[in-house]
C-alpha cells in the first residue's frame, strides 16, 4: 500500500517533471526521481505542485513513480583532488563513471567528485586556542608537484581551534576541530549557483596577459575581466581557447565545454593532457579542470554546468590564485535556457529564447573579477572569463551575442573571411574592442615599454587607412592609386603577417612576449616611415628595396624568447636601409 503522503509524478514532458504533493519544498532543490534514482531540480512552485527539471534522460520515467525530496541544492564537494579532473556539469568524475559503467552511462550513476579513500599530507598552521573566521588558512596539502592546495576555513564558518590535526588525512576526516565542536574539514561543500562571498573587489588595471599580439597590443583584458569571442563555424575558437590555457599569464584553468559536437569534445579532451606546461614542462592537465557536457546530453545539466564551472574557479581564486574560465560556448547554454523555458510554457523573447536571457547572461559575468579574498593571510585572487558564443551564420545580431555584448569588458570578434585566408588568430580589428585600454596602458607603458599606446594608435589607424584603400582598389585597381596609398596597403599587410597574425602551432612564436610584441610594432610602422619618406623624396615605390627589412622583421617575429632581443638591432639597421637602397638591377634612374 502506498503512502499518500508520498510526492508522485504527475506529468512527464522530455526532462520536465510535475510531481505532487510537494509542500515545504524550496526552489532550486533536488530532489530524487523515479525508480531509476534520476537528479531533478525544483525550478517552478505552484501549491504544492512542484515542476523539476531532470539532468538525465527521462526515458522509461511513469506517472505514479514516487519523488523524494533531498533538502539541499545542487553542489560541488571542493577540496583537494580536483586538479587534473573531468567531470560532467553534475561534478561527476567522468573517467570513474566509465571504470564503473562502461561508455554508456546508465540512468541514475552515481561518482563522488573528490575520491573518499585519497590521503593527503596535510601540513597546519594553525594551533589550538587560535580565533579562526571564514576564509583564514588552516593549512596546506600538496595537490599537485609544486603546488600548495591552501585549506581554508569555509564561508560562514567561525569559532576557536580546539584540536588540529596532521599528516595523512582523508577528505572525510576532520583536519581542525573548534570549541562548539564543529569538524572542518579538507573540503566542503558549495551551493553552485550562489556565489562565494569575497572581501573586496579591486580595480583592473593589470593586464590578464595572454602571449598573443592581437589581443595584448590592440584589445586587452584586465585580470579580473570577462571577454565575449563570438565567432561561426571554423574560425578558431577552440584554438584560441587552447592557446590561451597553454599561454596565458594563469595559475589555475578551468575549461566548461558545454553543449559542443561530442567529437569535438572527445578531440579536446585528448589533445589537452597531450598539451605540455611551459611552466613545468609537465602535462597542462596539472593545473586545469575541465568540465564536460556535449550537445547530446541533457539540456538541465548543460544549463547547470556554466555554474558548476564558475564555482570550481571562485574556489581558487578564494585561495589566491589567477583563474582563467573558457566557456564554450555560451550559445549552447542559452539554447538550454530556451528549451527549458518552451516547455514551461513561459513567455517568449526574442527569438524564442526567455526574456530574462539578459539578466541571466549579465549575473553570470559578474562572478568574474579581481578581489581581496576573505581571510588571513591577505590574499589577492583573480577570476578572468572568456566566453566564446556560436552565431547562427555568424549573425552578430542575434540576441545571445548581443546581450553578452552588453556586459563583457572586451570582444574580441572573429571574421570567417580573414580564416578562409589562413590568418590566425582570425580577429577582426574594426569590429573588435576593449574597455580596459586606459585602465591597463600604464602597465603596459612600464612593463612593456614607453610609447606602447602611441605605437597602438598608430597601427590601428594604418590598419583602418588600409582597409579602405583596398575596398577603392577593389574599384578601380591598384595601379591607379598613388605611391602613398599603394605603400599604405602594402604596410597593412606586412602589419597583418608580421604582428597581428600568429601561429598557436610555431614552437617559438606561439606565445609572444609584451617587449617582442613592441618591437615588431614599432619596427612594422618605423619601416613603413622609411619607405614614406623616400616616396616622398621623390622615389618611386618600385625602387624601394624592402626585402631585407622584411626577412629581418620575420626573423624576429619567429625567434624564441631567448633569441629575439638580440635580433632587434640588425632588424633596426635592416628598416633604416630601406629609405637608400633600390631593388638591384633599378639604379641610376628609371
Amino acid at each position: 500500500m502506498t503512502d499518500p503522503r508520498t510526492a508522485r509524478i504527475r506529468r512527464v514532458t522530455g526532462t520536465l517533471v510535475e510531481a505532487a504533493p510537494l509542500p515545504e519544498v524550496g526552489l532550486y532543490e533536488l530532489a530524487v526521481v523515479g525508480h531509476q534514482r534520476l537528479l531533478g531540480e525544483v525550478i517552478r512552485l505552484e501549491g504544492d505542485l512542484a515542476t523539476l527539471q531532470v539532468y538525465e534522460d527521462t526515458n522509461g520515467l511513469a506517472t505514479g513513480e514516487p519523488v523524494v525530496p533531498t533538502g539541499r541544492s545542487l553542489e560541488i564537494e571542493l577540496g583537494p583532488g580536483l586538479l587534473g579532473s573531468i567531470l560532467d556539469g553534475l561534478g561527476r568524475p567522468l573517467p570513474d563513471l566509465a571504470r564503473t559503467h562502461g561508455d554508456f552511462l546508465p540512468a541514475g550513476a552515481e561518482a563522488a567528485t573528490l575520491d573518499p579513500a585519497r590521503r593527503w599530507d596535510f601540513t597546519p598552521v594553525v594551533a589550538a586556542g587560535a580565533a579562526v573566521s571564514a576564509g583564514d588558512l588552516l593549512g596546506t596539502v600538496e595537490e599537485r608537484p609544486g603546488f600548495q592546495h591552501r585549506i581554508l576555513v569555509p564561508p560562514g564558518t567561525a569559532g576557536v581551534v580546539a584540536t588540529v590535526a596532521s599528516g595523512p588525512l582523508t577528505i572525510r576526516e576532520p583536519a581542525v576541530t573548534l570549541g562548539d565542536g564543529t569538524p572542518l574539514y579538507l573540503s566542503h561543500r558549495w551551493r553552485v549557483r550562489q556565489p562565494r562571498p569575497v572581501a573586496e573587489r579591486l580595480g583592473d588595471d593589470r593586464p590578464f596577459l595572454t602571449g598573443q599580439r592581437i589581443f595584448d597590443f590592440l584589445f586587452p583584458v584586465a585580470e579580473g575581466g570577462t571577454v565575449a569571442v563570438p565567432g561561426g563555424f571554423g574560425t578558431g575558437k577552440t584554438v584560441i581557447e587552447q592557446s590561451l590555457a597553454k599561454w596565458a599569464d594563469a595559475d589555475i584553468i578551468v575549461y566548461i565545454g558545454c553543449g559542443e559536437r561530442g567529437n569535438e569534445m572527445a578531440e579536446v579532451l585528448s589533445e589537452f593532457p597531450e598539451l605540455a606546461d611551459p611552466r613545468t614542462g609537465r602535462s597542462l592537465m596539472d593545473r586545469t579542470i575541465m568540465v564536460v557536457n556535449t550537445s547530446n546530453m541533457p539540456v538541465a545539466a548543460r544549463e547547470a554546468s556554466v555554474y558548476l564551472g564558475m564555482t570550481l574557479a571562485e574556489y581558487y581564486r578564494d585561495q589566491g590564485c589567477r583563474v582563467a574560465l573558457m566557456a564554450d560556448s555560451l550559445s549552447r547554454w542559452a539554447e538550454a535556457l530556451r528549451e527549458i523555458s518552451a516547455r514551461l510554457a513561459e513567455m517568449p523573447g526574442e527569438e524564442g529564447y526567455p526574456t530574462y536571457l539578459a539578466s541571466r547572461l549579465g549575473t553570470f559575468y559578474e562572478r568574474a573579477g579581481r578581489v581581496r579574498c576573505q581571510g588571513a593571510p591577505e590574499r589577492t585572487g583573480a577570476l578572468t572569463l572568456i566566453t566564446a558564443i556560436s552565431p547562427p551564420g555568424g549573425d552578430f545580431s542575434e540576441p545571445v551575442t548581443q546581450a553578452c555584448l552588453r556586459v563583457a569588458g572586451a570582444v574580441w570578434a572573429l571574421d570567417p573571411s580573414l580564416a578562409h585566408q589562413r590568418h590566425f588568430p582570425a580577429v577582426d580589428w574594426e569590429t573588435s574592442y576593449s574597455e580596459y585600454l586606459a585602465r591597463t596602458q600604464p602597465w603596459f607603458e612600464r612593463e612593456g615599454g614607453a610609447g606602447w599606446g602611441a605605437a597602438r594608435r598608430r597601427l590601428v589607424e594604418l590598419l583602418q587607412r588600409g582597409r579602405e584603400l583596398k575596398e577603392i582598389a577593389a574599384l578601380v585597381g591598384p595601379d591607379a592609386l598613388q605611391d602613398e596609398d599603394r605603400l599604405i596597403l602594402e604596410s597593412a599587410r606586412l602589419l597583418r603577417e608580421l604582428v597581428l597574425a600568429q601561429s598557436a602551432y610555431s614552437a617559438t612564436d606561439a606565445s609572444s612576449p609584451v617587449g617582442k610584441t613592441l618591437a615588431l610594432a614599432r619596427l612594422g610602422l618605423a619601416l613603413h616611415d622609411a619607405a614614406a619618406a623616400a616616396t616622398a623624396a621623390g622615389r618611386p615605390l618600385e625602387r624601394l628595396d624592402l626585402t631585407g627589412a622584411r626577412r629581418a622583421l620575420a626573423a624576429l617575429r619567429d625567434a624564441g624568447p631567448a633569441d629575439w632581443p638580440g635580433l632587434v638591432a640588425g632588424a633596426e639597421v635592416a628598416v633604416r636601409e630601406v629609405a637608400g637602397r633600390e631593388v638591384a638591377g633599378r639604379e641610376g634612374g628609371p
